[in-house]
């Protein structure tokens, strides 16, 4: 089965148009939010705070005042996406609920994608001392991220049926890995060579964050030309009101009831740990590179764009896997393989390329297919009409949670001093995600949420 070509029961215009939105939003996710971003923002505030970008030689240690708090310009970045993150986790739901109460579904997602494009383009215009304009777009770009992502998801159950939703989700992420790999190695191109090409470093890096939202707002065309609207089916009746009225109510009835769907429940907290797990892994292991290996920036870059393109062939490989095998045991054949990757990390020796590239791709090959197959088993145990809002859930539920991993490693390193035993301890994420999703009976759940049952789970 090609990669071009449509799965078996899914309209091809539809395939691509749901694919090509990994592929969109995916240089907004590795240009501006892995790589560039935060320390091109935490360059714009030491310049408001000190009036000169600090060095190891001239370190920048005076704060700014944000709402009477003291904050240090190092950690304004990452204040910003905990503040988007938490936010989100609030925002979402009411997303999803919206969404499963229009017939312009695609609309709604493309809406959100285009202000978060716009946002990300606007990027351009953050230089000198102006931190306060790009922490705002950055709280814009993210929310918008997880809003239309939210809307994105559900759209599988729409386009696919149950056999084959495992090959559009690893595909479409696989779409997604290769995206954001060729943008961010223009764009890091660009950065490296800003000499030769008569930029500041400081242009360079606005022009890469343009690119990255002319790229998710173009690529958006593709989806809202490409994807059906569907009538919404099975809505739940509840007051009456404006759609945002009826939208709180219909959450409200969702959280109460969940408790009717426990193999949908519980399939959903062993994703929150594992998915932790992954991100927080994916988070600090620059850090780790840099501070524990010893490795230099352009070490580290070129292991993110090794996993980036690696990822690519892990998705669809994983894909494959979930034909055999079945996506359950996949996706637990993939944590086990996560906690290997960790173990390995604690035993990884300083300042050798070879083997941190080794991991780098063993990372890339489990990265997106774990998250690729668990979007598709989650859809199946989802409750007709309910599918946005479920999936809203299934990313506030990671954002609510994705401080624990982080919580966890800092911890670790900050009662030992090192962070090898930081990075092994997030094996606990894999292992309590494994232990959790062996428990869940697939093909009980998805009976429960009144679906049809496919051939492999």
């Amino acid at each position: 089965m090609g990669l071009l070509s449509a799965p078996a029961g899914v309209d091809k215009r539809e395939y691509w148009g749901f694919s090509l939105y990994d592929w969109a939003n995916s240089g907004y996710v590795t240009t501006v939010g892995t790589v560039l971003f935060a320390p091109y923002l935490t360059s714009v505030a030491e310049t408001a705070a000190c009036g000169y970008v600090g060095t190891s030689d001239k370190p920048c240690h005076t704060n700014l005042e944000v709402l009477g708090l003291g904050i240090s310009p190092g950690s304004l970045a990452f204040y910003v996406v905990t503040v988007a993150t938490l936010f989100s986790a609030f925002f979402l739901p009411i997303v999803g609920a919206i969404a499963d109460r229009l017939e312009r579904k695609k609309l709604l997602m493309c809406g959100f994608a285009w202000a978060g494009a716009l946002a990300a383009s606007c990027m351009v215009f953050v230089e000198g001392g102006s931190w306060q304009l790009g922490a705002l777009l950055l709280f814009i770009g993210n929310l918008c991220l997880g809003s239309s992502l939210v809307v994105y998801d559900s759209i599988l159950i729409d386009i696919a049926p149950p056999d084959a939703r495992d090959d559009v989700s690893s595909r479409a992420w696989a779409f997604g890995y290769l995206g954001g790999f060729i943008l961010l190695a223009i764009n890091l191109g660009v950065v490296t060579a800003h000499d030769a090409l008569g930029l500041s470093q400081g242009t360079a890096v606005r022009l890469s964050l343009l690119s990255a939202g002319l790229w998710w707002g173009a690529f958006t065309f593709v989806p809202f030309v490409r994807l059906r609207n569907r009538p919404p089916t099975n809505v739940v009746q509840v007051r009456s009101g404006n759609i945002i009225r009826q939208s709180f109510g219909q959450l409200a009835a969702t959280l109460t009831h969940i408790r009717a769907y426990p193999v949908t429940l519980l399939f959903l907290v062993a994703y929150l740990f594992f998915n932790d797990g992954i991100q927080t892994v994916i988070s600090v292991s620059s850090t780790y590179g840099e501070k524990q290996l010893g490795f230099e920036t352009q070490v580290l870059i070129m292991t993110i764009l090794l996993v980036q393109f690696i990822a690519f062939f892990g998705a669809l490989a994983f894909g494959r896997f979930a034909r055999r095998f079945g996506t359950q045991r996949t996706i637990m054949g993939g944590l086990v393989v996560w906690m290997l990757i960790v173990i390995a990390g604690f035993m990884l020796p300083a300042g050798q390329i070879l083997p941190f590239l080794a991991m780098g791709a063993a990372i890339g090959i489990v990265l997106g297919g774990t998250q690729a197959l668990s979007r598709s088993a989650f859809s199946q145990l989802i409750p007709k009409g309910r599918e946005a809002e479920y999936f809203s859930l299934y990313q506030a539920g990671e954002r609510g949670t994705s401080w624990l991993g982080t919580l966890v490693f800092g911890l670790v390193h900050q009662i030992t001093g090192s962070y090898r035993p930081a990075i092994v301890a997030l094996g606990l994420f894999f292992l309590v995600g494994l232990i959790l999703l062996s428990r869940v009976d697939m093909r009980r759940g998805i009976d429960e949420a009144g679906n049809t049952q496919p051939t492999m789970v």
